[in-house]
C-alpha cells in the first residue's frame, strides 16, 4: 500500500487525511498535537513536529510516496521547496505568495511532480479552465468565490474556515487582473459588486489576487477572479486595514514591539472561529466565453456545497480537500505523471484527468453544474 504523509493537520488538512485514509497508508505531522483530535477514530498515524523546520521535513517525509502540503502561507513556500529538494512527489494548497515556477528547475531535476495552488479556488477554478482551453478559443476568464456560515452575526458576518491570517492575506495583497491581454495590478477589495446567487441571495465580490499562476500560463485577453462575502463585511474590512491594523510593519506599545497583523489576526480569531458542528457552505462560480468550432460559446459553472452533517466535515475543508485528494489519487495511481511544477490548469487540459477528477468530486457529493450557452 502507497504512503502519504499529510504536513499540518488543521480542518483542512485533516479532511485530507481522512479522505487518503480509505485507500492508503497515512501519516499526519502537525506541531500542534491537539489537531490530532480529529484524526482519533481513523486509521492514521501522527508525527508531531515542527514542519517549518526544512531539516525536520526533509527527515519525516523520506519514506513516503507523496506528501501533501497543507500549511500556512508564511511557510508554505519553503517547506515546498524542502519537499521537492528531497525528491518527493507533492501536491500543494498552501496559499503562498512565492512564485512556484521558482521551484520548476530544481523540480525537474529532481523527477519530481509538484502540483501547487490545488484547492477549491485556487485550484478548481484552474482545472476547469485548463480543460476549456484545450478545447477552444477562450476570450474571458471570471471566478467568483466563497465561504460563508449560514448564520450571519454583526459586524462581520463571516466565519474562517482556515488560518484568519491567510484570509487577511486575500484582503492585502494586490490583486493582479488581466484586461485586454495585460496584467493590471488593482488594491485588494476594489471594484466591489453585488451578484445575485440561487442558493444564497445577494453577495458582494470584490478583486483578490486569486489568478496567480494563470497569469503565466494561459493567454487569455480578459480574466480576473473575486472573494464572495455578506453586503456589508467590505467595508468593515476595508476600514481595518487602512487603519493599519493588518500591517506588517513593526509597532512598539508600552516598550514592546509588536506586529498589527498579528496582534489582529489575534483578535478576529475569536470572531471569525467557526463553531463545533457550525453549518456553512462553500460558492463557486466560473465563466468561460470564448470560440468553440467556429461559434461563440458561454460555459458557466456553479459550485453550492454545505456543512457535512454526517461526517461533520466543513464545505471549505471538502470542495479544497477532496479537489487536493482528487489530484493525489491521479499522481499515485499513475494517470498524473508530469514533472515539474504543475499547477492545476495543466491537470485540467488532460481530458482524462479531468473527467477522472469530476467523478472523484461526486463521488463525495460535489457536484458541478454546468450551462452552456
Amino acid at each position: 500500500m502507497k504512503k502519504i504523509i499529510v504536513l499540518g493537520s488543521g480542518m483542512i488538512g485533516s479532511a485530507i487525511a481522512i479522505d487518503l485514509a480509505k485507500d492508503f497508508d497515512v501519516t499526519a505531522a502537525d506541531v500542534n498535537k491537539n489537531n490530532f483530535e480529529l484524526l482519533k477514530n481513523h486509521s492514521i498515524k501522527v508525527i508531531q513536529a515542527d514542519v517549518s523546520k526544512p531539516a525536520t521535513v526533509k527527515k519525516i517525509i523520506k519514506d513516503f510516496d507523496l506528501v501533501i502540503g497543507a500549511l500556512p502561507s508564511r511557510i508554505g513556500f519553503e517547506t515546498l521547496k524542502s519537499i521537492i529538494e528531497a525528491g518527493k512527489n507533492v501536491v500543494d494548497i498552501s496559499f503562498f505568495d512565492e512564485d512556484a515556477f521558482q521551484l520548476d528547475y530544481i523540480a525537474k531535476k529532481k523527477k519530481v511532480t509538484a502540483v501547487v495552488d490545488c484547492g477549491v479556488a485556487p485550484g478548481l477554478g484552474n482545472i476547469i479552465l485548463g480543460y476549456h482551453n484545450s478545447k477552444m478559443k477562450i476570450n474571458s476568464f471570471e471566478g467568483y468565490v466563497g465561504g460563508l456560515p449560514f448564520k450571519r452575526i454583526l459586524p462581520f458576518q463571516y466565519k474562517a474556515p482556515f488560518s484568519p491570517k491567510d484570509v487577511i492575506e486575500e484582503y492585502t495583497r494586490p490583486a493582479r487582473i488581466v484586461e485586454n491581454g495585460s496584467v493590471v495590478i488593482k488594491p485588494a477589495l476594489s471594484e466591489s459588486e453585488l451578484i445575485d446567487f440561487e442558493d444564497v441571495g445577494t453577495l458582494e465580490a470584490f478583486n483578490t489576487d486569486g489568478l496567480r499562476t494563470l497569469l503565466t500560463t494561459m493567454k487569455i485577453p480578459h480574466m480576473k477572479e473575486k472573494t464572495l462575502r455578506y453586503p456589508g463585511h467590505l467595508e468593515i474590512i476595508k476600514t481595518l486595514r487602512e487603519s493599519g491594523f493588518f500591517s506588517k510593519e513593526q509597532i512598539e506599545i508600552n516598550g514592546m514591539k509588536i506586529l498589527p497583523i498579528d496582534f489582529s489576526s489575534n483578535l478576529l480569531f475569536r470572531h471569525w472561529k467557526l463553531e463545533p458542528n457550525e453549518w456553512e457552505f462553500t460558492i463557486l462560480q466560473i465563466k468561460i466565453s470564448g470560440v468553440e468550432k467556429g461559434k461563440k460559446k458561454e460555459y458557466i459553472y456553479n459550485l453550492f456545497d454545505v456543512f457535512d452533517n454526517k461526517t461533520k466535515t466543513t464545505s471549505m475543508a471538502r470542495t479544497t480537500g477532496y479537489t487536493c485528494t482528487s489530484v493525489a489519487r491521479l499522481i499515485l495511481n499513475g494517470d498524473y505523471f508530469q514533472k515539474g511544477i504543475s499547477p492545476p490548469e495543466y491537470i485540467g487540459s488532460d481530458e482524462k484527468c479531468f473527467k477522472k477528477l469530476n467523478q472523484y468530486l461526486k463521488d463525495r457529493n460535489i457536484t458541478l453544474k454546468c450551462v452552456e450557452k
